[in-house]
């Protein structure tokens, strides 16, 4: 269903990641309702090259500059505009002519694009679940001001969206997660995790970050933060239940006991199809939920000793102010560490768990406190992991 006169047209801010991937295949689908109007990438330039030539958007934007000249070159036959470095990704979303903003960069890097998309008034498409997670005090509070929506993309959140009854309160979210690769090892195990272990999820195929998040349950942490500013619950109404199917994304209880949940496919192109399109549905061809070849749907609670990052996650919520800033930012360290084989599993919450104890707390709300808890953070964990 076309809901405009003309095509709306969409800033994808990390278009070469997995999201930003599949959402271009959403509008290669529906190119008659929406264009890829802006481009971005951090340094996947040739990715990014070959998407430009193939959607002719507006611009295209690299952040990291070294790559710069390269793409410039690349495209330099085509009428697309060519811009480098983090101050472009926050100019690029305000123009005039961009209608949805989709934030699907990974990790902290995508707050001060967001932010200043939400003040130029776009329709923010949101995945970078990092935004919410280090500022969703100050993001809620800007999305108010600037009468901006916040239609999330993450399977779990668009699945809870879909749950809600305007005129009934929430009583509980049960959010739902696979339990990754290893829900089922010993503490030994879990000792001795390799990094190809874990970039082996069993349901999703995700970007190398998210899929060790996803192995720590620190992903599930992450979203637990994101639920609370999204739908305006305190933590003791979050749950986590493990559910390897990953055939039910998310579920909501209302205050007279009845659970509504969303089902279906475990792929993502519905979630950010749905966000492009609401309130309406678009037909598509994704496959179809099959319950006759449903064997079995099983639950499980979480193992708050086997994965420690999910109770970090909790605590840092429950803490408040600058905490999951600098849970993220923490993580994000030991995250690449981990990948780069220079801690092991185990050393992940550790670390983070030690920056929480370590780095300067503090429960004001600006983009300046986020930006220098961020960066103390870093140091501290960075400091840790060279012990």
């Amino acid at each position: 269903m076309q809901t405009t006169e003309r095509k709306r047209n969409v800033a994808l801010l990390g278009s070469t990641g997995s999201i930003g991937r599949q959402a271009l295949d959403v509008i290669r689908e529906h190119n008659d309702l929406y264009e890829a109007y802006i481009l971005t990438a951090n340094n996947s330039c040739d990715l990014l090259i070959q998407q430009a030539r193939e959607f002719q958007p507006e611009a295209v934007v690299i952040a990291n500059e070294i790559h710069y000249a390269k793409v410039k070159e690349a495209l330099s036959d085509l009428p697309i505009k060519v811009y480098a470095g983090e101050e472009a990704l926050c100019e690029v979303v305000t123009d005039s002519q961009v209608d949805i903003v989709l934030g699907a960069m990974v990790g902290f890097a995508g707050l001060r694009p967001t932010i200043s998309a939400i003040k130029a008034g776009k329709y923010i498409a949101l995945a970078n679940k990092e935004t919410l997670v280090v500022a969703g005090e100050l993001i809620k509070l800007l999305a108010h001001d600037y009468h901006v929506p916040l239609l999330p993309v993450d399977s779990e959140h668009s699945a809870i969206f879909q749950c809600l009854e305007p005129n009934n309160a929430i009583e509980k979210i049960l959010l739902t997660a696979s339990g990754g690769p290893f829900r089922k090892f010993s503490p030994e195990q879990i000792a001795t995790v390799t990094k190809d272990q874990a970039l082996a999820h069993p349901t999703w195929n995700m970007g190398a970050k998210i899929t060790i998040d996803s192995a720590t349950m620190m992903n599930k942490g992450f979203e637990v933060i994101e639920a609370k500013w999204l739908f305006d619950v305190n933590p003791d109404q979050i749950q986590v239940v493990v559910h390897p199917q990953s055939v039910i994304h998310s579920m909501v209880q209302f205050e007279d006991g009845a659970v509504k949940a969303q089902l279906g496919m475990p792929d993502m192109r519905l979630p950010i199809q749905y966000a492009f399109s609401y309130p309406f549905r678009l037909k598509a061809d994704f496959e179809r939920l099959d319950f006759f070849q449903l064997k079995d749907l099983t639950f499980e609670r979480p193992d708050a000793e086997r994965f420690r990052c999910l109770a970090l996650a909790y605590e840092a919520l429950r803490q408040g102010g600058n905490m999951p800033c600098i849970v993220n930012a923490a993580n994000e360290v030991v995250n690449l560490a981990f990948r780069e084989d220079r801690i092991g599993f185990n050393d992940i919450a550790r670390v983070i768990e030690l920056t929480m104890q370590k780095a300067a707390f503090t429960r004001e709300c600006s983009l300046e406190v986020y930006l220098d808890s961020d960066a103390e953070a870093r140091r501290i964990a960075e400091q840790l992991i060279a012990k």
